[in-house]
């Protein structure tokens, strides 16, 4: 979670629920042979003009171009769209009203799944180790019903308390070899990322501990130096938590963690493209500097898809104005309300990335710091069959994620 100056269940997920909702047949799909017919397939690779995409049961088995297409049970013609894979969060909160660590935040899901976003990472706030293992605890159910929630990542509790952005500086600690072995423990299998701030005591060590039971590290919430990023980035360290916030500027001669990400190709870099967090020149000078290494996040808190007003991110107060969420009575930013289709959008009209380039951003990148690059991100045979259909402006018609169509109907203005 940002901060750096003047932005529960999923109820019974195998149950009728919102739109977006995976729904009672996200498990156990019969193998469906579904034909998908666009005016462009987009994804890392490139674009494809007339493309087309062969879906059995959850899996992409065939990609094609022209008239001569494989036989299938299902034809689904999108007309003028662009066809992209489905979007991956590595960074966000919460939406619809409610955060990660509710009781309930199927109403979160829901708004980031009609967005595109088919595979979520749960980012939790610092709170005290015992608070944030019940809450993996809770998280690892939803899971279980749930395939689409790809994993948590530990925001806190182990940074800066002089870079703290919109963390509780009272729940903020040094990663003691109790605590990271505690939360490894309630997180096995689940915890996808954790971030600490390279500069404390013991902070080697735990990049280390984490990284060797398979857990992405970032470096982020941090007054750390060069040197120090890459020491961290040595001991294992391989992503830079949103670049630019809550961390040392890029300075000619201290260049900071932002310098050291950029110089070490193992690093992706997420970045917030709201127009807020980040100005989009710099955001232009990130992209050139480590091109194919930036993954857009969202950050997203509880007030996404939602009004302006009154909201909570962890035990914080937030008051959201025109969109842009502030811990109460401060100018630290709080999160965003952004959407991956936004920043996607984003990507390609205020930055000048190409569109192959900015689906990546938003889908091969972030999958692949995180390890799920072998079957997601991609439009190719045997990845998940998570496929976001937009207009040729961008905005998103209709999702499907595991080969499940999530929502449809008429296009909607999500900018």
């Amino acid at each position: 979670m940002s901060g750096d100056g003047p932005v529960g269940s999923a109820g019974p997920v195998g149950s009728a629920g919102p739109v977006g909702s995976i729904g009672p047949v996200a498990v156990g799909l019969e193998a469906r042979r579904t034909l998908l017919r666009a005016g462009r397939v987009v994804d890392a690779a490139g674009s494809t003009a007339d493309g087309w995409v062969l879906v059995v049961g959850a899996t992409i088995t065939a990609v094609g171009s022209g008239p001569d297409a494989p036989a299938a049970d299902e034809h689904v013609d999108l007309g003028d769209a662009v066809l992209v894979p489905g979007f991956v969060d590595l960074h966000g909160h919460g939406a619809g009203g409610a955060a990660y660590e509710d009781a309930s935040f199927a109403a979160a899901l829901a708004v980031h799944r009609a967005h595109g976003t088919t595979r979520s990472v749960l980012s939790l706030v610092a709170n005290p180790v015992p608070e944030l293992i019940a809450t993996l605890d809770h998280i690892r159910s939803v899971m279980a019903a749930d395939p689409l929630v790809a994993g948590v990542h530990l925001e806190g509790p182990f940074l800066s308390p002089d870079n703290k952005g919109a963390h509780n500086p009272a729940f903020l600690v040094a990663p003691t070899p109790s605590d990271v072995d505690a939360l490894l423990t309630a997180g096995d299998g689940i915890v996808r990322q954790v971030t600490i701030a390279p500069e404390l005591p013991g902070a080697l060590d735990a990049t280390r501990r984490f990284v060797a039971a398979g857990v992405a590290v970032a470096l982020g919430h941090t007054v750390g130096s060069y040197d120090q990023a890459r020491a961290a980035f040595d001991a294992g360290a391989s992503v830079l938590t949103h670049a630019f916030n809550a961390m040392p500027g890029l300075h000619h001669r201290a260049p900071g963690p932002i310098g050291a990400a950029v110089a070490d190709d193992r690093v992706t870099l997420e970045l917030i493209l709201d127009g807020v967090h980040v100005h989009p020149a710099a955001a232009r000078v990130l992209l050139r500097a480590a091109p194919g290494r930036v993954a857009l996040i969202t950050d997203a808190m509880a007030a996404a898809g939602s009004p302006d007003g009154a909201y909570t991110l962890g035990s914080l107060d937030v008051t959201v104005t025109d969109g842009v969420a502030h811990v109460a009575g401060t100018d630290t930013i709080a999160g965003s309300t952004l959407t991956q289709d936004a920043a996607l959008r984003r990507a390609v009209t205020e930055t000048g990335m190409s569109l192959p380039d900015a689906v990546a951003a938003v889908t091969s990148i972030p999958a692949g710091a995180i390890g799920l690059g072998e079957r997601l991100g991609h439009i190719a045979p045997g990845y998940a069959a998570d496929l976001v259909a937009l207009s040729p402006a961008l905005q998103v018609r209709r999702v499907w994620a595991d080969g499940h169509e999530l929502s449809s109907g008429d296009e909607v203005d999500h900018s």
